[in-house]
């Protein structure tokens, strides 16, 4: 457990819990620690699914920016571009159904944390947005890509171009959210989604999140190579062999998996 960032386990959801008040700056002490909690996430098998989370009144304003101001673009070239890009490759590479649950702002480093996830939850009141240009660079943890992958190049340069903050109703007429609820209610939801994926084929789900990932920056012929390779593997694990016989001798739903 990290002095910023938290791992909590139970009924097979782990929580990655965003601590440094008051606005979850993200330092580059919490960018490793955040990086250890997906290590130790992806590794715990007994994990089936992952919430990111801030808190009850904020997900993650922003990278730490007193830290960045005094950097050097030598300083910043030779190291902590690497960790900002480093850190979140690792929450994007955990391995099972990742959820963001969004409360206050998730803002320029917090919204990059976000798009690392396979969902976004946000509460009602929740604001997300790629402000660096206001400050006279870009986003540099991801934004750039994995925005313009998720909502299209376009939809991007609006909101990377102008810096505005975007309010949760836009926010999912863009794609940019998956669900939107009462601010109260954003874990909860997060947690009732999570739990749909405890108990489920994990190494299929696996398979699938990395098919998906990995297609995504390939043409469609190494894509569809990538998802035949992996759905082959799959015919080697107990999860098929279990959930196809489930599926003749008892119907749909029914198959009980152990993950391997």
């Amino acid at each position: 457990m990290g002095e910023f960032v938290r791992v909590e386990i139970e009924d097979g959801i782990a929580t990655i819990r965003l601590d440094r008040p008051k606005m979850n700056a993200l330092d580059a002490a919490m960018q490793r620690e955040l990086v250890d909690a997906a290590r130790q996430v992806s590794e715990d098998g007994t994990v089936a699914a992952v919430i990111l989370y801030g808190g009850e009144k904020v997900f993650a304003a922003g990278a730490d920016i007193k830290e960045m101001a005094a950097m050097s673009a030598a300083e910043m070239t030779a190291g902590h571009s690497h960790l900002l890009q480093n850190f979140t490759k690792a929450l994007a590479g955990i391995p099972k159904p990742v959820i963001a649950a969004i409360t206050g702002y998730a803002l320029g480093g917090g919204l990059e944390v976000a798009l690392t996830a396979d969902f976004r939850v946000l509460g009602e009141g929740a604001k997300v947005g790629q402000p660096e240009i206001r400050l006279g660079i870009i986003p540099g943890a991801g934004g750039t890509q994995r925005l313009a992958r998720l909502i299209g190049p376009a939809k991007a340069k609006d909101l990377i171009f102008s810096g505005r903050h975007v309010k949760a109703d836009e926010a999912l007429a863009l794609g940019l959210a998956d669900r939107v609820v009462p601010d109260a209610d954003v874990y909860r939801a997060a947690r009732e989604w999570a739990a749909t994926f405890v108990g489920g084929p994990a190494l299929a789900l696996r398979a699938a999140k990395q098919a998906i990932d990995e297609g995504l920056e390939a043409d469609l012929d190494t894509g569809l190579e990538i998802e035949r390779v992996r759905f082959s593997a799959l015919f080697a694990t107990e999860d098929q062999a279990n959930g196809m016989k489930s599926f003749m001798e008892e119907g749909p739903g029914k198959a009980k998996f152990t993950g391997r």
